[in-house]
């Protein structure tokens, strides 16, 4: 059973906070990327290119961890780790540029390469810690 986000702290997702997204190399050792991310009530999403390094480490291993730090105030953050529990191509286009308007201020997502396809991951909360 997935942890809810303390309503105190959903704020986080609607401001141009980075999330610090944790996966686990095939060796055991971690790899870290800042994502851009939402919440949609119930599952900590972000978007990626299938493929990437964190892809491939989240197919082999769906457990991560992901924090975010307000931007106004740095030591107000909140951690989330738990499963990634969807991975889905439906949609992705949809929320790269939902993401790139409000990280860039974009309505189309510009950094798109050739034959690039977009995913979605959605993360189920198993523990949440937060501080600020």
């Amino acid at each position: 059973m997935g942890q809810v986000i303390p309503e105190n702290y959903t704020d986080l997702f609607e401001k141009q906070a980075f999330g610090n997204l944790g996966t686990l190399m095939q060796d055991g050792s971690p790899q870290v990327t800042p994502v851009w991310v939402d919440y949609d009530g119930k599952y900590v999403r972000f978007n990626s290119a299938k493929g990437r390094v964190k892809d491939k480490n989240i197919r082999r291993d769906p457990r991560v961890s992901i924090s975010l730090q307000d931007p106004a105030n740095p030591y107000r953050y909140l951690e989330v780790r738990g499963r990634v529990v969807e991975i889905t191509e439906k949609g992705a286009d949809d929320h790269i540029n939902k993401l790139s308007q409000k990280y860039l201020g974009k309505p189309v997502y510009p950094f798109r390469q050739p034959g690039e396809v977009r995913v979605i991951y959605k993360i189920e909360p198993k523990k949440v810690s937060s501080m600020g």
